[in-house]
């Protein structure tokens, strides 16, 4: 999968997915357990079990698992992915405030080529940072989790965030990024927030873990 051009639509289908994970998966999880991570897929993103159950989006479905069954519908709009759920959609600004419109009946448009790298990009990033953490388990590597409020997948080590974006308003193509609480210098650092590598550079996972590693060892400068 290459990301350089962009499958069309892909900007559509990134704010319909991020609004889905935000205001129905997340906001699921959150009101069964008081927890917000979701976690990427092989072709899409979805919850851990909670209450004995799953839901996720698989391309351009949500996806519901009771333990026993599967259900699927299409995705089309908040108000409808609530009733299939079964909550009413939103982020509890007690949480965050949420970065996607709480739209009921507002169209979402999902593309199936554009979801497809989405989901192989969280994909790539998923086992990169795997294979990171693995190298450096004696730093003690927090979980990676898929955060509902920037919609990236990510893990904190030590006093740096290592993770990856599908995009966002100042990155329109996925990146991967390393994040220090303590802003660096140097040419390295190319973001306010630290440094970012855009996924039209990345060829494999072997590249998006060097650069977690290269930013491991600057951070470290």
């Amino acid at each position: 999968m290459r990301w350089s051009p962009l499958p069309p639509r892909y900007t559509e289908t990134l704010l319909a997915l991020h609004t889905v994970g935000e205001h129905v998966l997340a906001a699921a999880r959150y009101h069964a357990e008081g927890r917000i991570g979701l976690r990427p897929l092989e072709h899409g993103f979805g919850t851990p079990t909670f209450d004995g159950r799953r839901v996720e989006v698989l391309g351009v479905d949500l996806v519901l698992f009771d333990g026993i069954d599967e259900q699927r519908e299409p995705i089309t709009t908040l108000r409808s992915a609530g009733t299939f759920v079964g909550i009413e959609p939103g982020m509890s600004p007690a949480v965050y405030t949420p970065a996607t419109p709480l739209d009921l009946d507002a169209g979402l448009e999902v593309d199936p080529d554009a979801a497809a790298a989405i989901a192989a990009w969280f994909d790539l990033v998923s086992e990169a940072l795997g294979r990171f953490a693995s190298s450096h388990l004696d730093e003690s590597p927090g979980l990676a989790q898929l955060w509902p409020e920037h919609f990236d997948y990510a893990l904190p080590m030590g006093e740096v965030i290592y993770g990856g974006s599908p995009g966002d308003d100042q990155h329109r193509e996925p990146y991967l990024y390393v994040g220090p609480s303590t802003p660096r210098t140097g040419p390295f650092w190319n973001e306010s927030f630290g440094a970012s590598r855009a996924a039209s550079t990345v060829r494999s996972v072997d590249d998006a873990a060097a650069f977690f590693d290269a930013g491991r060892a600057e951070a470290a400068r």
